[in-house]
């Protein structure tokens, strides 16, 4: 089957991007006409830089893709992830104007998602929150973002996305798909309502695929309902949504890894005899150093390998979440809005490890399951009111969280030296050993006031947000991470913007935004990742992570073509770097430095051509100049710790061009689109970097009726050999780090729509 998709997608030269179910299709935007191939809906009357991607798009890619792998064609972008569907949590990171991700702000339907890291201390990753058939929108502000946005960690843009909304009628959609390593996806929808009734939906999906290299399974299982209730003027809408993800992971590795053992290397499962005896030469490089080995095993590594880090036996991360919704909106007479919405959501998971460093307590084995374990409650609420009077729109909103996380570092025997007797695809039981335990309380107070003036040719947008962010930890299982109580404070942090209508197709925008990011609840990240000793000094003096933002841009929409194109300078003040101390998979305790200073410019272009006939062009430029403005020093005595000052931020590349050609007319539809990204450096003296690379994906479909399609796709159509994902165990001051994931190779993928 690989190669007969091969032959077909390389013998067409078009793209496409359909839209497949009318239940599924959201509301047309005003500056799009029917027949048009366009996808990107650019920010009209918007006084910073903003795009939508919608269901349109979303539905060219294979079926169970990360929405943000969606995004990563828009300006300033950069989505990584080392599977084919950019859903493996442990690879998957965004970044945006060189902030990384846990400096952005991501909702669904406003619900706040927390910075989406794979150890989500504040929240849950968007492919857990909703399938990805059933999202209607994803909003992206690559500056901070409206101000109404449900976040305290937005320093660098915010990533929103959307349900769609329910049919108003009855109606059904099944998806099937098949492709490389055994990938199979099953999603089903049934919608039913009316147009002035209630109306919903509920779906499942079911998602598997073996890892591309190495032995182990990644699979998901999701239920998603939606539910819309008309209440007089106004209407009550519910959302809820189950998810369990278990994915066994892939090898972190060095440039001397890949030169040294190539680029499919991996975890040494199933061959647990292989983990046993690296562990058995390796014995005192752990944290314990206690001899835990076979003498006879030798000293010399087998395979190429000179370290006992160069393989693990077997890792994955296990989550489930539980998110629910319940929202109301009402009109307040002719000239006012009244929105309210309440949330929970519950997570159970944990990361597991076969570590060498600890040995089983019994049966001789030199290995032990390490474990990071996380059970969240998170509950909520947020509104808003505005009111038209005159010119002027005013609105004042606010939101309040309170955030229960326990977080607990342990470890579970293997069976003996000859027999693991444990499944990384199931949470394990009665461990022999905590290391640390914590529960942590963090509770979000947020505000926001909003005036929007309407001068005819000119609108101006002004207002501001505050919050009070506190963060408390609590030991139940002691250790060297401190207890102790910590806050971030800022009740004002200004906006400003305008917008000037220069004809009705052409717009000049701009503005201002200051930003203040609350503290992490953890002792993966934050300042609860160092010592007691550490935080004490910090507590009463450390000041959060801002940023100030100056954007400049110019819109134009027209029927046939839409474009953007921008500048922008971000100052970035109070930078807080944790620098692992060890090899990162130890989980040793960081030392939490401020490195100072950062300043970021940049340009933005972004423009969809209609072609006509059925074609469309797409194209988006970023140029980003991202640098540290000081040299990382010693906290005690001054002295220098890492000569950064001047030197690019990790994980920043330069240049970033997309392209993509489309064609959707009659029954066919396709779709090519080629990804370039120049150097990324990985350490902050940047000594060490991966080359830049050209990604090409496709789609071609069918459309046989109404009701029945089917669409190819293929990831990295060519084959390429590239680094994905850098910074997975952070990033160090210099030298080359296991810090590498590998990105997936050429991949075909089918998959067959029916719906009624």
């Amino acid at each position: 089957m690989r190669h007969a998709l091969s032959l077909l997608l390389a013998s067409t030269a078009c793209i496409a991007a359909p839209a497949f179910a009318q239940d599924m299709a959201p509301a047309a935007d005003a500056a799009a006409d029917a027949d048009s191939a366009g996808i990107i809906v650019f920010g009209r009357g918007e006084t910073r830089q903003v795009q939508e991607i919608t269901t349109r798009d979303l539905t060219t890619l294979t079926p169970g893709t990360n929405a943000l792998k969606a995004i990563e064609k828009l300006p300033s972008v950069n989505f990584q992830s080392s599977d084919p569907f950019g859903s493996y949590e442990w690879s998957q990171r965004v970044s945006i104007r060189s902030f990384n991700q846990n400096q952005l702000g991501f909702t669904f339907d406003g619900i706040p998602l927390g910075d989406m890291s794979y150890g989500n201390h504040n929240g849950l990753h968007i492919t857990r929150a909703i399938s990805s058939e059933n999202i209607g929108t994803v909003r992206v502000s690559q500056g901070s973002g409206s101000l109404g946005t449900q976040s305290t960690g937005n320093l660098g843009g915010t990533v929103e996305t959307f349900s769609m909304d329910p049919a108003d009628a009855l109606g059904a959609q099944g998806n099937l798909t098949y492709g490389s390593d055994e990938t199979w996806r099953a999603f089903a929808r049934l919608s039913m309502g009316s147009a002035d009734g209630i109306r919903g939906y509920v779906s499942y999906a079911y998602g598997s695929t073996d890892k591309w290299k190495g032995q182990g399974t990644q699979d998901q299982h999701m239920v998603n309902a939606k539910v819309v209730i008309p209440v007089g003027d106004g209407k009550l809408d519910g959302w809820l949504s189950y998810s369990d993800r278990r994915e066994q992971d892939y090898q972190d590795m060095s440039m001397d890894m890949i030169n040294r053992l190539g680029w499919k290397w991996d975890n040494t499962s199933p061959d647990y005899a292989k983990a046993v005896l690296y562990a058995d030469i390796g014995n005192n490089r752990g944290e314990t150093g206690a001899p835990v080995s076979n003498a006879a095993a030798g000293t010399v590594y087998p395979d190429n390998v000179t370290s006992v880090w160069d393989a693990y036996y077997d890792a994955a991360g296990l989550r489930e979440d539980w998110l629910g919704a319940i929202g109301y909106s009402t009109p307040l007479g002719d000239h006012a809005n009244f929105k309210i919405k309440g949330y929970y959501h519950n997570n159970s998971g944990m990361g597991l490890w076969a570590t060498p460093s600890v040995p089983s307590p019994t049966g001789g084995s030199p290995l032990s399951i390490r474990t990071t374990e996380y059970d969240m409650d998170r509950i909520g609420v947020f509104g808003s009111v505005d009111a038209t009077i005159g010119i002027q729109t005013l609105e004042a909103g606010a939101w309040y969280e309170n955030n229960k996380f326990n977080q607990a570092r342990r470890f579970y025997a293997f069976k003996s030296r000859t027999e693991a007797g444990l499944s990384f695809r199931d949470y394990p039981k009665n461990p022999f050993a905590t290391q640390w335990e914590f529960d942590f309380t963090t509770d979000t107070i947020q505000y926001y006031v909003r005036d929007k003036v309407d001068l005819g040719m000119l609108t101006i947008n002004l207002g501001w947000k505050g919050f009070k962010v506190t963060n408390e930890a609590e030991a139940i299982v002691s250790s060297s991470f401190p207890e102790g109580k910590i806050k971030a404070e800022d009740w004002f942090q200004p906006h400003a913007g305008f917008a000037v209508e220069l004809s009705p197709e052409a717009e000049i925008f701009g503005g201002f935004t200051q930003v203040t990011k609350a503290f992490a609840s953890a002792t993966t990240t934050g300042p609860f990742s160092t010592n007691q000793a550490g935080f004490d000094q910090i507590r009463d003096d450390l000041k959060p992570e801002s940023s100030d933002t100056y954007e400049l841009g110019l819109r134009y929409n027209s029927s046939r073509f839409n474009g953007t194109l921008g500048a922008y300078l971000v100052n970035f003040r109070n930078r807080l770097l944790a620098v692992q101390v060890g090899s990162p998979i130890l989980g040793l305790a960081s030392a939490l430095q401020n490195v100072g200073n950062v300043r970021a410019v940049g340009i933005e272009a972004a423009g969809d051509l209609k072609l006509g006939q059925g074609f469309g062009l797409y194209a988006s430029y970023s140029y980003t100049d991202a640098t540290y403005r000081d040299d990382v020093l010693n906290s005690s005595d001054g002295t220098l710790v890492a000569a950064i000052k001047g030197k690019t931020v990790v994980d920043s590349p330069k240049h970033m061009l997309r392209g993509e050609l489309n064609y959707d007319q009659g029954p066919l539809f396709g779709r090519i689109g080629a990804n370039y990204m120049s150097k990324r450096y990985y350490s902050y003296t940047n000594d060490a970097s991966v080359d830049g690379r050209v990604i090409v994906d496709a789609s071609i479909g069918y459309r046989f009726t109404d009701q029945i399609e089917v669409q190819l796709n293929a990831s990295n159509l060519f084959d390429k050999k590239y680094i994905s994902t850098i910074g997975s165990g952070g990033f160090g001051n210099s030298g080359d780090a296991q810090t590498l994931l590998v990105g997936a190779p050429q991949q075909f993928f089918v998959t067959v729509k029916a719906g009624f």
